[in-house]
């Protein structure tokens, strides 16, 4: 689950770490009031949205008045913010940031992960922080610097000295950098986080060290835990259909293919699109019921894969191990003939009860395809797509 920026600096700055003063607004008079409340001269208006590159799609605004600042919300507010990471749609543009301006001496980048190869949290730094870090990342590799932290012995103190040496700071930036470090290990293993990622961590022209931007992705799966995370959700910067899914318990992802799928298990889910590619079609989503599916999940997933107009077949592909394929026909069945599927399905069952499943999708009357296996169910699928509506 992610975070707005406003909501990120608040959590880091309980945990010890500087950021600057700032007031999210919802309206752009709200916000030239919050900075004639900061005070200064100079403000820095932000989009709220999920996703980075704000600052080189025209979501960042440096203004020197309180008209700039109104001028700058109003531009913003209720309009849809599309950068390299939100796709052609964007999204949607509900609040802004409005912040002081800081001096800036250096742009630095700091960031906590998961290292999934070592299991290991990282801590992930770079003297080349700011907008153009991916292509700091892709191009000069060597300039990102990590650590990885034991989980029994924790965040040692040589270790924030040697990612501060290897920033090039010094004297008192060097304490000042291992306490941000800190607060941030103890904000991503209490709060469950799965990101946390400061870019830029800026140096000012006084020396001091400072969050200017902030973004915390929490673990969706630790949600029942964390409470008070849970309660900054934004609904609106999800995608809809996704968050319809999470309603019924469905794993979804949305694609820009026509070929909707329907699931059981992501790593069959991933071999299906794979395959669905292989043989020259587009996957419309990532659709995974679950091992626990029932008729009224199936149901549900078959409304919501043809609530996309870009569908033109289906693939449902069970293997019934937890789950019943017969039960898994019923809902099939019961989707088919509620929701009015008028593009061809194609249905691929195995496992459990298998063969009964088949005979009551043969009985039902309904245009289903049948499909021996994965490989035959991708290419009549595929099939089934390109021909005209």
């Amino acid at each position: 689950m992610n975070l707005h920026e406003y909501q990120s600096k608040k959590i880091l700055a309980s945990y010890g770490v500087p950021v600057p003063q700032g007031r999210e607004a919802a309206s752009a008079d709200e916000a030239r009031r919050a900075a004639e409340a900061l005070g200064g001269k100079v403000w820095v208006v932000k989009a709220q949205v999920h996703a980075g590159g704000r600052g080189k799609a025209g979501g960042v605004k440096l203004t020197r008045s309180l008209d700039e600042v109104k001028a700058a919300a109003a531009g913003m507010l209720g309009q849809r913010l599309v950068t390299k990471q939100t796709g052609a749609a964007g999204l949607p543009i509900e609040r802004v940031y409005v912040e002081s301006g800081s001096d800036i001496a250096r742009e630095l980048y700091l960031s906590l992960t998961l290292n999934r190869e070592r299991g290991r949290i990282a801590v992930v730094a770079s003297a080349a922080g700011g907008m153009d870090i991916e292509e700091v990342a892709e191009k000069t590799p060597e300039q990102i610097l990590s650590i990885t932290v034991h989980p029994a012995a924790g965040l040692q103190p040589f270790q924030c000295r040697q990612l501060a040496f290897a920033l090039g700071l010094s004297g008192k930036q060097i304490e000042q950098f291992g306490a941000i470090v800190s607060g941030l290990y103890r904000l991503y293993t209490e709060r469950d986080a799965s990101l946390i990622e400061i870019n830029p961590l800026i140096v000012t022209k006084s020396g001091a060290l400072m969050a200017l931007d902030a973004k915390v992705d929490i673990e969706a799966n630790a949600l029942f835990r964390q409470k008070e995370m849970a309660a900054l959700r934004d609904p609106g910067q999800e995608d809809p259909m996704e968050r319809r899914a999470s309603e019924h318990d469905l794993n979804y992802v949305s694609l820009d293919g026509n070929i909707a799928c329907m699931v059981n298990g992501a790593g069959l889910a991933m071999a299906t699109m794979d395959l669905i590619k292989l043989h020259g079609g587009a996957p419309a989503n990532f659709l995974d019921v679950g091992g626990g599916a029932t008729s009224e999940r199936v149901t549900a997933a078959f409304e919501l894969i043809l609530s996309n107009p870009n569908v033109r077949a289906i693939l449902v592909n069970i293997f019934g191990g937890i789950v019943r394929c017969d039960l898994i026909a019923d809902g099939i069945i019961n989707a088919v003939k509620k929701v009015g599927v008028k593009v061809p399905v194609v249905v691929r069952l195995e496992g459990t009860n298998a063969e009964v499943a088949r005979e009551q999708l043969a009985k039902s009357g309904l245009a289903i395809i049948a499909a021996a296996d994965l490989t035959d169910a991708a290419k009549k699928v595929v099939a089934a797509a390109k021909k005209p509506a």
